[in-house]
Parts: structure tokens; C-alpha cells; sequence
């Protein structure tokens, strides 16, 4: 895939992923689902499929992505108990 592709294809899925974190709607949903006590996290993958016209179907070049831009790691309460069961300390990376 050449690198003006590659290119298109990373704008693709940043602009994809700057819409849904702009979403109202999917934000209003996660609100209801965190206001009933829940942790959410939320991961999307999309496979693009681009082709030449007149390339044959075999010769399609794909890409998957994750639409996540920055990230973010998340230690719930009951993530630490699960590890403290197995004997894994977590730092705190403040100290």
C-alpha cells in the first residue's frame, strides 16, 4: 500500500473516531450506562477495503484499524481485587 494511502486511510479512521467521540447520542447512552453503576470502555474496529477499479476482488488491499486515537488505561476497584487475588501490586505512579 503506498504511503498516500496509508495516509488517507489513518485520516479515515481518525475522522471516524473524532465522530463518534463527538457523538451526543453515544455519549448520552454511556451516561445512563455509568449512571447505573457500570464501568464502560468501548472498542470499535473497522476493516477498510479499498481497490483500483478494475482490480480483481482477490487483489483488494484491507486495512484494520482500532479507532482509538490516545488510549486510555483504566484500573477499576474491581480490576485491583482480581489482581490483589493473584498476588499482583499495582503501583502507584505518583510515587
Amino acid at each position: 500500500m503506498d504511503q498516500q494511502l496509508k495516509q488517507l486511510m489513518k485520516e479515515l479512521g481518525e475522522a471516524i473516531n473524532e465522530s463518534l467521540a463527538d457523538s451526543e447520542q453515544i455519549a448520552e447512552v454511556v451516561s445512563r450506562i455509568k449512571d447505573g453503576g457500570y464501568d464502560i470502555f468501548l472498542v470499535l474496529e473497522a476493516t477498510i477495503g479499498v481497490s483500483k477499479p478494475g482490480e480483481k476482488g482477490s487483489d483488494k488491499t484491507s486495512l484494520v484499524t482500532t479507532l482509538t486515537s490516545k488510549p486510555e488505561f483504566k484500573i477499576s476497584d474491581q480490576d485491583l481485587k482480581f489482581l490483589k487475588s493473584l498476588r499482583i501490586k499495582i503501583e502507584d505512579e505518583a510515587a
